[in-house]
């Protein structure tokens, strides 16, 4: 049976990530809904019907997840700009898996982005999911992230409910979403995270494998040659539930950090090196 856990008070910290290190904290995941095929299958008139749920569903928000909606087929180069240095959107919208699966089949047509006014919330329509919803924000409060993300998607999956169109869920599976790696809570917690040091320690893959976290290069680097940008996130989707996935980033992150500092120092980090979780 999958387990969910949806409740930021049992989390512990992550409000208070180091801003020396980390830049930037999100928290996403896919939504499928039922009664409709899934992305690489779903027909011209599905994906118009979903988009057209989506945007009857998105300005039902309000507070502080009241927003705008924007279709790619009518977005103007302005406006394009504007979401492009919000972070919002990308120059890279289409991937390769997107073209080869059919999952771009009509592209852009039925297909946009929505977020709330500070920007930092977001929802996708019609790309590799049905719905493909983020929080974001500058700084280390990771929960204020998942806060946000929680509120935001509960509200959003009652409103389907409301609507006879709920989230596919399956007890043994959890959500399910188009790519089977994101089977369970399809939750992708992660940190744009300056990592001088440990990054170039020899053990630094077989570290993150031991806190069950995976990297990827952002590409980003600092004027000095020897400082990098990673983006650090959960390598698991299923077998735990949400709390307990952001947990193991949390707790990864500071000891990463802590790492750092250890090597920076010029002291040892065997005694900090973790054993399998």
């Amino acid at each position: 049976m999958h387990k969910s856990d949806m409740n930021p008070e049992n989390l512990k910290c992550g409000a208070d990530l180091d801003e020396q290190y980390v830049l930037n904290c999100r928290v996403c995941t896919g939504r499928n809904v039922e009664d409709f095929c899934f992305p690489p299958h779903c027909s011209r008139g599905e994906r118009r019907a979903l988009e057209k749920l989506a945007i009857a569903a998105l300005n039902t928000l309000n507070g502080e997840f009241k927003g705008t909606y924007h279709s790619l087929k009518n977005l103007s180069e302005e406006e394009s700009q504007r979401l492009t240095t919000a972070g919002i959107l990308s120059d890279n919208l289409i991937s390769p898996l997107m073209l080869s699966s059919g999952m771009a089949r009509d592209w852009p047509d039925a297909r946009g982005v929505w977020h709330n006014d500070m920007k930092n919330f977001t929802v996708w329509v019609n790309k590799e999911d049905h719905l493909r919803i983020t929080s974001m924000q500058q700084g280390g409060n990771i929960k204020q992230v998942f806060t946000r993300y929680c509120l935001g998607l509960k509200k959003l999956e009652e409103i389907y409910q409301q609507k006879k169109h709920p989230f596919i869920w399956r007890d043994h599976l959890g959500y399910v979403l188009t790519c089977p790696s994101d089977l369970g809570t399809g939750l992708r917690a992660s940190v744009h995270i300056r990592l001088k040091y440990i990054s170039k320690h020899e053990m630094f893959g077989e570290i993150l494998q031991r806190l069950r976290l995976e990297k990827h290069f952002t590409g980003a680097a600092c004027k000095s040659v020897d400082s990098e940008v990673w983006d650090i996130s959960n390598a698991d989707r299923i077998g735990f539930s949400e709390v307990q996935l952001l947990q193991l980033v949390i707790d990864g992150v500071k000891l990463l950090i802590n790492m750092d500092k250890y090597i920076e120092e010029g002291r040892p980090i065997h005694d900090l090196i973790p054993t399998q979780k």
